[in-house]
C-alpha cells in the first residue's frame, strides 16, 4: 500500500460513505465562493486599553458603515448613533436608557428587529457553520431563526415578530441584545492582525492581553516592546531591569503591581538607602544603574553581538564630571551614581543582586504574567506571511548599499529571512528551554539583543541611548542613528528584494510594519513605496499624539480592497455611551482590488482547495471499488 493509499484510508473512516464525501466536497466548493472574510491590522498599541477595546468594539468605523448601508435614509442620523453606541456598550448603553425612556417595551421590539437587519448584513458573506459557531448554544436556535431568511413561510414578518414578542415578554430582551451586538461586533473582524508593541507607555497592556486571551482569530508580531517583557518574564535579569525602568519612566509602576502582582518592595527599600527618598524618579534612576551595569556584563560576555561601542561605564571621569562616548568627551548633569564602583563600574553591589533576585522570582512566579507571555508564544512570531501579505514589526536591517545586514548568531552568521528565523528560534529557546541549561541563558541573551541590539529587526537603530538621556542634557548624545531600512523603503528594487527573500510575489504583496510612528503633521505618510510597504503606526499611544498629530491607525483589508483608518484623539467609553459620539476617523484608500477577493483567494482557500482534491480521489476510490 502506498502513500497515498494509506492516507485515503486514514481519511475514509472520516467520510465513511460517498454521499458524505459527496456533501463534503458541494459544503467546501460553496465555501470558496465566499467573499473574503475582513482582515484588521493594529500596531503599537502600547497599553492604550480604552482606546483599544473601543476600535475592536467599532470595527474601525466598519460597523457605522453597515448601519448606514442597512437604514441609509430610513433612519435618522441620531437614531444611527444610538445604534452604533448600544452596539458599542450594549450592558452601559441599555442602563442609561432604561433611565429615560418611557415605553420600554416598544424600545426592546424596535431596537431587535434593528439588530437582526444588522446582524444579517454582517453575517451574510459566512457560511452557516461558522456563525452558529460564533452564537453561545442557549441562543442559537432563535438566533439562527431571525438571521436565516425563510421564503418557504407566506407571512415572515408575523413569523419574526412573534419570536421577539415572545423574548420581550419572557424578560428576556436585555439578554438578548447584548448577545446580538457582542456578536456583530465578533462578526465584523474577521481576523485580527496585532503588528507588535502591545506593552509600555499606556497604563493596561494587561487588560489588553485579557482581552486578547479569548479573541476568536488573531495572530501577533512580536514587537521590540513584547519581546523585553518576553525575555524578563523568561528570567533573562537585563530584560527585567529595562521593564521595570520602563514601568518608572512612563509612570506606569502600576502595570507591575496592580496589573501582575509584582513586588517592587525590595526595590523601593534600596531607592530609600541610596536616594533618601523613594519616589519614581529615584526607582527610575536606581533601576536605570542596575540596568546599565547588566548590560555591560552581558555585552562583554557575547561580543559576536558588536555592541562593545556601548560600554561606556568605564569611561566616565569621575573628577572630570565628563564621559567619553563614541571618541566624543561629554558634560554629565550628574555623578550621583552611589552604587557605581568606580573601579569597577559593572559589578552589581550585594544591595543590588538581592533587588534584582527578588524581581526575577516575583516575574518568575506571575502566573498571570506567564499566562500572557505563553500566548505571545502562541500566537505570536517575528514575521508572518498571511494572505499573501507580509507582517513584522520593525525592520528588515540593512547595509548603506541595501543589502542584508549580517548578524552572529553564536557563531550561525545569518542575514535575511534566515536571521528572522535564527533569532526566533533562540527567543523560544529562551522561554522553553530546561531551567538552568546553556540553551536558556543563551536565548535570554538574544531576547534582550531583540529589545536593543543594532542588527535587531526589532530595533533597527545603532544604540539605545538610556545613559545619554539620564545623565548628558546635550541632546546631540543621545541621537539614535536608524537603520538603512528606513531611508530605502521608497527604493521598488530593494523592497522587491525583501518581498521575494520571503517569497510573497512583489506584483501584489504589500510589507505591513509599525514600530516608526508617522508625524502625519510634518508630511509623513504611512503609505511607502507606491503602496508596496505600510508603516501603520501612527501613534496610538497617548505619548506620541503631540509627535504625530494624530491617535493611530488601522489597517483594513476586505474582499474590495485595502484602506487605511485614520483615528483620532479617543475621549472615553463613557463620554461615548453618554452622548452616542465616536472616534472621528478618515478613511484612505490604499488599494482597490481589479475584482471582488473571494475565500478562493485566501491562505484558506488554498487549503480547502487541497481537501477538495483529496476528497476527490477518496470518491474515486470508493466508485472504483478501491476502498
Amino acid at each position: 500500500m502506498n502513500e497515498k493509499e494509506k492516507y485515503l484510508k486514514v481519511l475514509s473512516r472520516q467520510y465513511p460513505t460517498v454521499d458524505s464525501v459527496i456533501a463534503e466536497i458541494v459544503n467546501l466548493k460553496a465555501i470558496i465562493n465566499l467573499p473574503k472574510g475582513t482582515e484588521h491590522f493594529l500596531t503599537d498599541i502600547h497599553g492604550e486599553w480604552e482606546q483599544f477595546s473601543h476600535v475592536l468594539k467599532n470595527g474601525s468605523g466598519s460597523i457605522r458603515t453597515k448601519i448606514e448601508e442597512v437604514f441609509g435614509s430610513r433612519e435618522t442620523a441620531s437614531v444611527k448613533k444610538s445604534l452604533a453606541t448600544l452596539i458599542y456598550y450594549p450592558k452601559e448603553k441599555l442602563q442609561k436608557i432604561k433611565q429615560t425612556e418611557t415605553d420600554l417595551e416598544d424600545w426592546y421590539s424596535v431596537t431587535l428587529h434593528r439588530l437582526v437587519e444588522i446582524l444579517r448584513r454582517v453575517s451574510s458573506k459566512y457560511t452557516r457553520s461558522k456563525v452558529r459557531k460564533a452564537i453561545p448554544d442557549s441562543y442559537a436556535y432563535i438566533i439562527e431563526e431571525l438571521i436565516t431568511e425563510k421564503e418557504e413561510l407566506n407571512d415572515k414578518q408575523a413569523y419574526y415578530n412573534n419570536i421577539i414578542q415572545s423574548i420581550i415578554q419572557l424578560g428576556a430582551a436585555d439578554t438578548y441584545i447584548e448577545t446580538f451586538c457582542n456578536l456583530i461586533q465578533q462578526l465584523v473582524i474577521d481576523h485580527l492582525h496585532i503588528i507588535g508593541d502591545i506593552f509600555d507607555r499606556g497604563p493596561g497592556p494587561h487588560k489588553i492581553l485579557d482581552k486578547l486571551l479569548d479573541y476568536h482569530s488573531l495572530d501577533i508580531q512580536w514587537g521590540n516592546h513584547d519581546v523585553v517583557w518576553m525575555g524578563a518574564a523568561s528570567g533573562n535579569a537585563q530584560c527585567i531591569a529595562n521593564v521595570v525602568r520602563l514601568c518608572a519612566r512612563y509612570n506606569n509602576l502600576d502595570v507591575l503591581e496592580e496589573g501582575y502582582g509584582i513586588n517592587l518592595t525590595p526595590l523601593v527599600t534600596f531607592c530609600m538607602k541610596y536616594y533618601g527618598h523613594m519616589d519614581r524618579a529615584a526607582v527610575h534612576r536606581a533601576i536605570t544603574i542596575i540596568q546599565l551595569k547588566l548590560e555591560d556584563q552581558l555585552i562583554r560576555k557575547n561580543p559576536q553581538f558588536q555592541m562593545n561601542h556601548r560600554l561606556i561605564l568605564d569611561k566616565i571621569d569621575w573628577e572630570k564630571g565628563t564621559i567619553v562616548i563614541d571618541g566624543k568627551e561629554w558634560k554629565l548633569n550628574s555623578t550621583d551614581m552611589p552604587t557605581i564602583d568606580h573601579k569597577n563600574p559593572n559589578k552589581l553591589n550585594e544591595d543590588e543582586e538581592a533587588v534584582m533576585a527578588r524581581l526575577t522570582y516575583s516575574f518568575a512566579h506571575c502566573e498571570k504574567l506567564q499566562s500572557h507571555v505563553r500566548f505571545l508564544f502562541n500566537k505570536g512570531s517575528l514575521y508572518k506571511v498571511y494572505n499573501g501579505n507580509l507582517l513584522y514589526h520593525g525592520c528588515m536591517p540593512l547595509d548603506s548599499e541595501g543589502n542584508f545586514l549580517e548578524a552572529n548568531i553564536y557563531g550561525k552568521v545569518c542575514r535575511g529571512k534566515a536571521l528572522y528565523d535564527e533569532l526566533e528560534s533562540w527567543a523560544r529557546k529562551a522561554y522553553f528551554g530546561r531551567e538552568g541549561s546553556p540553551e536558556k541563558e543563551m536565548g535570554g541573551n538574544i531576547m534582550w539583543y531583540l529589545w536593543e541590539g543594532p542588527r535587531s529587526p526589532l530595533f533597527g537603530k545603532d544604540k539605545m541611548a538610556v545613559f545619554e538621556n539620564m545623565f548628558i542634557d546635550d541632546k546631540e548624545a543621545s541621537k539614535e542613528k536608524k537603520n538603512h531600512y528606513y531611508n530605502d523603503i521608497e527604493n521598488v528594487e530593494i523592497v522587491d528584494k525583501i518581498m521575494n527573500e520571503f517569497r510573497v510575489d512583489p506584483a501584489t504583496a504589500h510589507i505591513i510594519n509599525g514600530h516608526v510612528p508617522q508625524e502625519v503633521k510634518k508630511g509623513d505618510s504611512p503609505i511607502k513605496c507606491g503602496g508596496k510597504l505600510l508603516i501603520i503606526d501612527g501613534g496610538f499611544a497617548a505619548a506620541y499624539h503631540e509627535k504625530t498629530g494624530i491617535a493611530g491607525y488601522t489597517l483594513v483589508c476586505n474582499s474590495y480592497g485595502l484602506r487605511l483608518v485614520v483615528h483620532e484623539k479617543f475621549t472615553s467609553a463613557q463620554d461615548v455611551i453618554d452622548r452616542d459620539s465616536d472616534i472621528v476617523s478618515d478613511t484612505i484608500q490604499v488599494e482597490k482590488f481589479p475584482s471582488r477577493l473571494y475565500v478562493a483567494d485566501t491562505d484558506a482557500g488554498v487549503q480547502i482547495k487541497e481537501q477538495i482534491e483529496e476528497l476527490q480521489d477518496l470518491l474515486k476510490a470508493y466508485r472504483e471499488g478501491q476502498l
